[in-house]
């Protein structure tokens, strides 16, 4: 591919030709991309112009786009928290499985008239109360079991949720950078027809002073120049609008502008079948598993909702004691005792309260499993789109690239008739377009297979293992 050997110099030089980043410092990437991450404080906004200043450029590679994005991500970070809030419910749900204590202690004094004729005697009593009670719950109709297997599943929705927004992250990241590297290649195509478009009204302008042209053929090739440049700042524009897309993506602070290091190539081959690709989707997707694992939950809040209306059976130890101190030696003394029980507790009828309930799971279960084979299908949708359109540029990659090697050749051809007087400047015109149109048609073929094969592989998923998050 000779002109997909010379693009990427196109692009280099780029920078230098248009000049509109001079003020901005360029930096090389290092291993360390700490300085890419915003404040520390997420309620920080800024308030000054100096804030939001773009005072570094930083190039960076569609791999450390995604590092950076995997550390920054607000929704990743949110997964993560609810994931470990999980974890913490799934240890006060196991806190059934052990015994109570519960403990009291009451001090209270009293006085009272002692004297019939209602005099001075007066007597006063502190008494103090005490107690301490052990209790387990030896049957709870199935709630407990059903809590703590609830609980483990929340875990797992929640490891599930940390993958599913990891590979949203990876396909959003990788997704923006071809898109800057879009933006980029439209900002050289154009400079390219510029320096097309101004070499032909240089040939133009010669041929009028030696008599041998127009000074409506000048006139059109000036027009055309124009136009080039007008085109050239609408893809400018693009382009910086490209670059804050993606720092938006990766979440970067607010003074770093990003731009992509790598160059436009084909990235990777998909070496499955379609019909192989559905089916590892339909095994890799952590959306359908996460259906699964809902209706899971769902069963186990059925059976916790029953558990209301089933025989509840627990057992307790008890120890009590009494101090009393009075104003006679006499009434001071001090007490105590255990009681040892078990209680049953079976509510036979509550209105129809739990069944209710438990019929309202029920339905959520159906409600999941109606979600699962609808989840289902889109995920095929997305796969055979993914393939087909990957299949596609895959194609028009080879045939446009010929078509840039024969648009070349026949601008040259053209140049070289309208230079010797034998062709005309429309022809030129003509070759010029068909040369801008084929490179674009190009560049898009490659950029539209990467996009194709990065949607391919985010409908498939946690590749290239092919393994969900397993439960610990």
């Amino acid at each position: 591919m000779s002109y997909l050997k010379s693009f990427p110099l196109l692009l280099s030089t780029l920078c230098l030709n248009i000049g509109y980043i001079n003020p901005i410092l360029a930096q090389s990437v290092d291993a360390n991309l700490d300085r890419f991450n915003p404040n520390a404080n997420p309620l920080q906004f800024p308030t000054k112009p100096k804030e939001v200043e773009i005072d570094q450029q930083q190039s960076i590679s569609l791999e450390e786009a995604i590092e950076i994005a995997l550390k920054n991500n607000k929704d990743l970070q949110a997964a993560r928290i609810e994931l470990q809030k999980a974890e913490d419910g799934l240890r006060a749900s196991q806190g059934a499985e052990l015994p109570t204590v519960d403990g009291n202690l009451e001090f209270n004094q009293r006085g009272q008239d002692t004297s019939p004729q209602g005099g001075d005697v007066f007597r006063h009593q502190s008494q103090f109360l005490g107690g301490l009670e052990v209790g387990y719950d030896l049957y709870s109709g199935g709630r407990r079991s059903a809590s703590i297997e609830r609980s483990r599943r929340e875990i797992y929705f929640n490891k599930l949720d940390v993958e599913r927004i990891s590979e949203e992250t990876r396909f959003n990241v990788t997704n923006s950078y071809y898109e800057l590297q879009n933006r980029d290649a439209q900002v050289a195509i154009a400079q390219a027809a510029i320096e097309d478009f101004s070499q032909t009204l240089r040939d133009a302008q010669l041929l009028e002073q030696a008599g041998l042209g127009t000074r409506f053929d000048v006139l059109q090739a000036e027009v055309d120049l124009a136009n080039a440049n007008q085109a050239l700042t609408v893809a400018i524009s693009n382009q910086r609008n490209a670059r804050r897309t993606l720092a938006e993506v990766l979440s970067v602070g607010q003074n770093v502008e990003l731009t992509a290091a790598d160059e436009i190539t084909e990235k990777g081959i998909w070496q499955y079948t379609l019909e192989d690709s559905i089916v590892m989707a339909f095994k890799n997707r952590a959306e359908l598993q996460q259906l699964l694992v809902r209706r899971e939950i769902n069963e186990q809040n059925r059976e916790i909702a029953l558990s209301e209306t089933r025989p509840q059976v627990g057992l307790f130890a008890g120890y009590n004691f009494t101090g009393t101190a009075a104003d006679t030696l006499n009434n001071t003394g001090f007490a105590n005792g255990y009681n040892l029980g078990a209680r049953l507790r079976w509510r036979f009828y509550d209105g129809g309260t739990a069944r209710a309930r438990g019929d309202q799971e029920t339905r959520n279960m159906e409600i999941d499993e109606t979600n699962f084979a609808n989840q289902r299908n889109k995920i095929r949708l997305q796969v055979e789109t993914a393939y087909n359109t990957m299949i596609a540029n895959k194609e028009n990659i080879g045939s446009t690239e010929k078509a840039v090697v024969t648009a070349t050749e026949s601008l040259r051809l053209a140049r070289l008739r309208f230079q010797a007087g034998v062709g005309t400047q429309t022809d030129v015109i003509n070759a010029q377009r068909s040369l801008t149109e084929a490179r674009g048609n190009f560049l898009q073929a490659i950029i539209g297979y990467n996009q194709s094969l990065n949607e391919l592989q985010r409908a498939v998923s946690n590749l290239p293992d092919g393994n969900l998050f397993e439960l610990r």
